[in-house]
């Protein structure tokens, strides 16, 4: 594999592709498709997708009923695609194996400690251990976890069931019969970055279900476009979001002695109070840790970029230390739906159901989501099983899902922070206290419901906030630029293929935005997928597609909203072994 910093660029464009409601296809029109039909089509093989289609094949084997099960996933193998950070909850796979750990359920480590760290100017910390770790940080009775290991492992519990698991195939759009969900059309392949077929042109398939499970993870294209198309977030919060940047290291020996089976967060620089934010520190066992930042996508600055803050965070003498010696194993990034339940949209319409990041189940005030997500899929599969029972896979056959979630502890705790995220869109100070009001009134602090605007509207105008902090300096050891960290990610696309990234007005970004904004991403984007070069007045932002990490914050922070993230050629994008 070569360097990620060698990709062939494209200027922005808009040839050869197909808009609709809420998204982009980049398929070819007018070709013969083959069909396959199933009962239930799941897309993505995450936590939750797998997690739903065990569920409902255990559920149908005990009622005596045969299902045609199928997962639809876009990495080359199933978790390539798969990042968190991860500490799980055990609560929902204990519920779907009750004996998780003798069946060989992969795990870093458990959780033995835990502590939260203040990083503050002139390369002091301050821990706080014991009684003054907040609740939501006390992680006693969790597991450190590689996400990749367990959808890995879920997927073979899914397949000794007889579901079957499709990788390298990618959800292109929705098939529709008016306002009903019937399917989705998977991604062609062999096709040039022109738009013209190549000699081993391969047309996607349609695939139809009674029932589509959308489990795309966050910023879904095809849930997005589902949810805009039927208004499934009307009366709802908008949902926001975070960019988390992790890396694996090897460390030093006595370093990975000091933090096996700690669980380390971290708050104060490099932001201090200019945002929403902080990291982490998992000691995974091995000589291994797992080291991450998370900051909010609402922040006003309109060079805010997160994987400066990823490499200003780590250049703290309370991480540099730590990593002195060692070296870089892995890098990825996504966003997180970090909304609530405000922001979570209708759960189910007709011939379809909404699970895991998708629809926004992550418990922000905690930093946890796994066991959320698969609590999802199995209320899902329970939701399903009842419609097809009864032969009505419309949204109010399906109905008993979002019933099922309103009555279990997943809604428990959600609501119970339901406030959490939104109290610092009105500043750290402000959303603090708001949060330890929140703790002690059960979930509600100053307001009953708090609103939130859409991450964009908060950028502000260059004339506005003026000049953002500068950039740091990398040293190739502990320290790396965006391209070296792309090519920890291990992220491959086919470069002679349309560029899934599209932008559907390319004229804002040399007129307007470069004037109002400065063109924020060049600076958003962790994988230096969006260029300003010196001719870019003339020509436009130059994407370097072949780097995207698929994390969506283009699709999500562009203040214009004329970025469109769509699927590439199936089995296109990073590899997160281990991650």
């Amino acid at each position: 594999m070569e360097p990620a910093g060698q990709p062939k660029p494209t200027h922005a464009a808009t040839a050869g592709t197909a808009k609709h409601v809420g998204g982009v296809s980049l398929n070819a029109a007018d070709v013969e498709r083959d069909e396959l039909e199933v009962d239930v089509l799941f897309v993505g093989a995450g936590s939750a997708s797998l997690s739903a289609a065990i569920r409902l094949a255990d559920l149908a084997k005990a009622a005596g009923r045969e299902l045609s099960l199928l997962v639809l996933e876009k990495a080359e193998e199933i978790g390539h695609h798969t990042l968190s950070g991860a500490v799980m909850d055990p609560r929902a796979i204990r519920e779907l194996f009750p004996d998780f750990l003798e069946l060989g359920f992969p795990i870093e480590a458990p959780v033995q400690r835990d502590w939260v760290e203040v990083l503050l100017p002139k390369g002091k910390h301050v821990a706080l251990k014991g009684p003054l770790v907040p609740p939501q940080f006390r992680n006693h009775g969790n597991y450190i976890v590689s996400l990749n290991r367990v959808v890995g492992w879920l997927k073979d519990q899914a397949e000794a069931r007889g579901v079957d698991v499709y990788a390298g195939f990618a959800a292109a759009s929705v098939l529709w019969e008016g306002d009903r969900v019937v399917g989705v059309q998977t991604r062609d392949a062999g096709i040039d970055k022109h738009g013209n077929q190549k000699p081993g042109f391969q047309a996607g398939m349609n695939v139809r279900a009674k029932v589509t499970v959308f489990a795309e993870g966050t910023r879904g294209h095809l849930a997005k476009g589902v949810i805009s198309r039927l208004g499934l977030d009307a009366g709802r919060n908008p949902q926001i979001y975070e960019t988390g940047i992790k890396e694996i290291w090897q460390v030093r020996d006595e370093v990975a002695k000091e933090l096996e089976g700690a669980v380390i967060h971290t708050a104060g620089l490099p932001l201090g109070l200019s945002g929403y934010g902080g990291g982490w520190i998992y000691g995974l066992g091995q000589g291994r840790i797992s080291i991450g930042h998370v900051v909010g996508l609402d922040h006003r600055d309109p060079s805010m970029d997160p994987h400066a803050l990823f490499v200003q965070w780590k250049q703290h003498p309370a991480l540099a230390d730590r990593l002195a010696g060692g070296q870089i194993v892995r890098y990825g990034a996504k966003t997180i739906p970090g909304g609530g339940y405000f922001s979570m949209p209708q759960l189910v319409g007709h011939g379809f159901v909404l699970v895991g990041d998708s629809a926004g189940f992550v418990n922000m005030s905690r930093l946890k989501g796994i066991h959320l997500a698969m609590k999802s899929g199995m209320l899902a599969a329970d939701g399903i099983l009842a419609a097809l029972t009864a032969d009505d896979t419309s949204a109010e056959g399906l109905m008993a899902y979002p019933r099922g979630f309103e009555a279990s502890w997943a809604k428990e705790e959600l609501w119970s922070v339901r406030n959490f995220r939104q109290g610092f869109a009105a500043g750290m100070v402000k959303g603090s206290i708001d949060a330890g009001l929140q703790m002690i009134t059960g979930g509600r602090g100053l307001v009953a419901r708090r609103s939130v605007s859409a991450d964009h509207e908060h950028t502000a105008t260059l004339a506005a906030y003026g000049k953002g902090p500068s950039k740091p300096k990398f040293d190739d050891k502990l320290f790396f630029d965006k391209l070296t960290d792309v090519y920890h990610s291990g992220a491959v696309h086919e470069e002679d293929q349309p560029s899934h990234l599209v932008i559907t007005d390319p004229s804002i970004c040399v007129t307007r935005c470069t004037e109002e904004y400065g063109n924020p991403c060049q600076h958003f984007c962790p994988a230096a997928v969006y260029e300003w070069p010196s001719d870019a007045e003339q020509k436009g932002v130059r994407i370097n597609a072949s780097n995207c990490v698929h994390c969506k914050t283009c699709d999500i922070a562009d203040p214009y909203q004329i970025i469109e993230w769509t699927v590439p050629e199936g089995g296109g994008g990073p590899r997160y072994v281990d991650m």
